[in-house]
């Protein structure tokens, strides 16, 4: 199937790669089909992008690529919303906020998305502690990943795996 973006035009994807989130995302309740893209031009970011509406699309990272002590605890009802009974088969992934100047770029710690990867069943869940922030800032921990192996791109050292689709534009004339 092909979905239309714009931010990467016409790309292909298959059934299997959408993510369904049954509740919609925090203030886009009404659209609940996304699909995890990894563009290989992106050395960070991964996007996750909406396959009804071209012009929704998220920067996501793994917390763990920095906030090292980062856990989601998911209470009874979102595992019960989710279909699951523990937290095995889920990755967790934050959205970040890139403003006009990216030393300012911020992670929303308190509200990550769990997508379970068997099911490709998605919840962005808000998390009950408190010392979690909506806005942390994450440009100078970035940076200092950078800095301590810069041979190794940040991107290389996210676990994608089972949940992100290898961007494939569609050529303009099957578009």
């Amino acid at each position: 199937m092909v979905i239309h973006t714009s931010r990467f035009g016409a790309v292909s994807i298959t059934s299997e790669d959408v993510i369904n989130f049954p509740e919609g995302l925090l203030g886009f309740n009404e659209l609940r089909r996304f699909v995890l893209l990894d563009d290989p031009t992106d050395e960070i970011f991964a996007w996750l992008q909406s396959c009804e509406d071209p012009s929704i699309a998220f920067p996501i990272l793994e917390p763990e690529l920095f906030a090292g002590n980062y856990s989601v605890q998911l209470t009874k009802h979102d595992l019960e919303t989710m279909g699951l009974k523990s937290l095995d088969g889920i990755r967790c992934f934050t959205i970040i906020t890139i403003p006009a100047d990216p030393t300012q770029m911020t992670a929303n710690l308190k509200a990550p998305i769990v997508i379970h990867v068997g099911t490709r069943k998605a919840r962005q869940v808000v998390l009950q502690d408190n010392s979690l922030a909506i806005r942390e800032p994450i440009f100078t921990r970035l940076q200092q990943r950078v800095v301590q192996n810069p041979q190794a791109k940040i991107k290389n050292q996210a676990v994608y795996t089972g949940v992100a689709v290898q961007l494939k534009k569609v050529p303009e004339a099957e578009a």
